[in-house]
């Protein structure tokens, strides 16, 4: 652990986004800054996740909201961010493409299942709920979540809850949380730029269709 290394990091994108931001406005990206310092002393974070919560944070602080990052939403659940703004409440998931060593052998079924599970899970304790990832990096995000419930099919949803027990089994993914989940956006997140695009699903799902086609994952 190099807690200066880390300080020093997280000061200067603070400090590169500060541009973004009115005068006003920087305490609320400071107080992440700073709880981000606190969480790395726990060991609980990373430099590379932490910078990406801190540009996703100047993003939505610039738009009038709240920030915290590393929220306990349940007694099993931790958001990375979570905003508040009056009453509404907006939670984003940073995806950067990871899959543990165990899953060497089945790294698409797991990242698919991976990206199922955090809609499902964290999109009904907010209401917006979003993916993050880096400009390089695509998500596997499934058709299914761009229709509402009531126009999403019986068959289609237990197909993916399938996938899903294959590697969620305690707690598993219920059929119920798949029907009800909501995706409301994606962030695209420049890292070199300082910068995290909003875009919504369908146009997401779209722009990356022919690669997943191609690369046949099937979503």
């Amino acid at each position: 652990m190099d807690l200066e290394k880390f300080r020093d990091d997280v000061y200067t994108i603070t400090n590169r986004l500060s541009s973004q931001l009115d005068k006003d406005e920087m305490p609320k990206l400071n107080y992440v800054r700073q709880r981000l310092i606190d969480l790395y002393t726990q060991n609980l974070v990373k430099i590379n996740h932490s910078v990406l919560e801190l540009i996703c944070a100047a993003n939505l602080v610039a738009r009038g909201y709240t920030v915290d990052v590393e929220k306990q939403i349940s007694d099993s659940l931790v958001c990375d961010l979570y905003a508040k703004k009056d009453h509404h409440v907006s939670i984003i998931e940073i995806e950067t493409g990871f899959t543990p060593p165990e899953h060497a052998l089945d790294t698409i079924d797991y990242y698919v299942s991976r990206i199922v599970s955090k809609i499902a899970r964290y999109s009904k304790y907010c209401d917006n709920f979003a993916l993050a990832t880096p400009v390089i990096g695509i998500l596997p995000v499934h058709q299914i979540f761009l229709n509402p419930p009531q126009m999403r099919d019986e068959s289609e949803i237990k197909k993916i809850k399938s996938l899903c027990d294959r590697f969620y089994k305690n707690p598993p993914i219920e059929y119920d949380e798949i029907l009800n989940a909501k995706l409301n956006s994606i962030y695209l997140i420049n890292i070199d730029k300082d910068f995290a695009k909003e875009i919504d699903p369908v146009s997401y799902y779209n722009l990356t269709l022919s690669i997943l086609e191609k690369s046949e994952i099937d979503i």
